[in-house]
């Protein structure tokens, strides 16, 4: 633990909770601020931002070019404010700790902390975050807690059971490890241990707060109504990965609360997460988030974006201007029971990854995991997973829901298909007892192999 960090964290969550009673005018102005001192870091110690924005370093935020993670990667050095940092430096550290299993909280030369992507969804990305960035990171995943109610302090330590990726190159192991103190006692947990490993150091630990991905949860809470998990966590959180209502439904089912949806991303941290009355706010004063469709062009609230713009307020090291994430979002309204004004978050559809290409009666078709969900969800006990291989597609079920059969999915599902317009795809059925996960211990609804 770095003591220093922790006092830092302490500090912004307080001023973050004074944050929660701001109004909309008082945000706007806050992010406008925030947005200018942004810009000016960038362009006064980032090669790249200079050139990006060449001739617009005065223009409104909506008329800048995007920033890719292709991009970004391609040109990390330039993107970089610090002459202390450099692309090879970083991939030398995330080796290291890999190889050495090292202790990913602990600030590399005193002042840096590093995490990686797993590359699933287009390049490898890697970020780099100083001690002021990193504790606005840490701040942020533990405004998820304050939004849901759970208190925590000197006389009451917030005991939380992570499931996630045990890689030390992973976001979350990085965040878990920082963490990790008297005030935050962290069980952290590995995605892919035998579930009889992960339910014995469950029980034995009897977490507050019980936080992993969506494709864990849904198992251990299989676990917990089948009577061999036995733990009351006081909020159970799902991160990372896309939280189907059906799944959503079997965490309360097994816990006797809904469980609380938080959006992250390892460029962003926290950027939205959900109230007592779970109803999901972005984080506004941290971010400036922006729904746009496929050219580019904003969306409208109540309208799904095709890919999100983020800027990151608080990124200055690595600066973040209209990054774009892949991911199919879409932005409601303001106010909420909770008194909060931070926009509310309505949807969360997953990455433009997650749609498949397949072959149609005039052409290619474009299937979004949705006309899956729709099959899948109630038929798979434990998960599902699509696989698109050379020859078809291959569908994995992580146990099969009662009354449901191999082959009723398979026919169900390649009735879904044609309904989507799909044509020459033949559809096979697997029952599993683990989904295929990422190298970061994800499982995505729908992966692609190689020929």
């Amino acid at each position: 633990m770095d003591a220093r960090l922790i006092v830092r964290v302490l500090v912004l969550r307080a001023a973050l909770k004074r944050r929660d009673q701001w109004g909309p005018a008082r945000i706007a102005a806050h992010q406008q601020r925030a947005l200018q001192r942004l810009r000016t870091a960038a362009y006064t110690g980032s090669e790249f931002y200079r050139r990006h924005h060449s001739g617009l370093h005065d223009a409104p935020l909506a008329q800048l070019p995007p920033v890719t993670k292709a991009h970004l990667m391609g040109h990390f050095d330039e993107v970089l404010t610090t002459r202390d940092l450099s692309l090879a430096d970083l991939e030398q550290r995330l080796r290291t700790l890999a190889a050495e299993d090292g202790d990913p909280g602990l600030p590399w030369r005193g002042r840096w902390w590093a995490a990686a992507t797993a590359g699933t969804a287009g390049p490898r990305g890697t970020f780099v975050w100083s001690r002021p960035e990193w504790a606005h990171v840490l701040a942020s995943y533990a405004r998820a807690n304050d939004w849901a109610g759970i208190a925590a302090g000197l006389s009451r330590p917030l005991k939380m059971a992570l499931v996630s990726s045990r890689v030390p190159t992973h976001q979350s192991a990085v965040v878990g490890s920082s963490l990790r103190s008297g005030l935050v006692p962290t069980l952290r947990l590995d995605v892919t241990a035998p579930m009889q490993e992960t339910v014995a150091a469950l029980d034995g630990f009897q977490p507050r707060v019980l936080v992993g991905y969506a494709s864990a949860l849904l198992p251990l809470a299989a676990e917990q109504l089948a009577g061999r998990l036995k733990i009351s966590p006081q909020a159970v959180m799902s991160a990372s990965e896309v939280l189907t209502p059906p799944a959503a439904r079997e965490l309360e089912r097994a816990w006797g609360s809904a469980p609380f949806d938080v959006y992250a991303a390892t460029e962003t941290a926290g950027i939205a997460s959900p109230c007592v009355y779970r109803n999901r706010h972005v984080y506004e004063d941290l971010l400036i988030v922006e729904p746009v469709d496929k050219e580019g062009v904003p969306v409208p609230p109540g309208s799904m974006g095709a890919k999100l713009l983020v800027t990151v307020l608080f990124s200055r090291t690595l600066p973040l201007i209209r990054y774009e994430l892949s991911d199919s979002v879409t932005l409601g309204q303001r106010g909420c029971p909770c008194g909060r004004s931070f926009i509310r978050m309505e949807d969360i559809e997953g990455r433009l990854e997650d749609v498949l290409e397949l072959p149609g009666k005039a052409g290619l078709v474009s299937v979004h995991p949705i006309v899956f969900h729709h099959v899948l969800d109630q038929a798979a006990a434990a998960g599902w997973q699509v696989v698109q291989e050379p020859m078809g597609l291959r569908v994995l079920v992580a146990g099969l829901a009662p009354g449901s059969t191999t082959s009723g999915i398979q026919a169900s599902v390649a009735e879904a298909l044609a309904a989507a317009g799909v044509a020459r795809t033949p559809v096979s059925v697997s029952v599993v007892d683990q989904l295929q996960r990422t190298p970061s211990g994800k499982a995505p609804f729908v992966r692609r192999l190689k020929p």
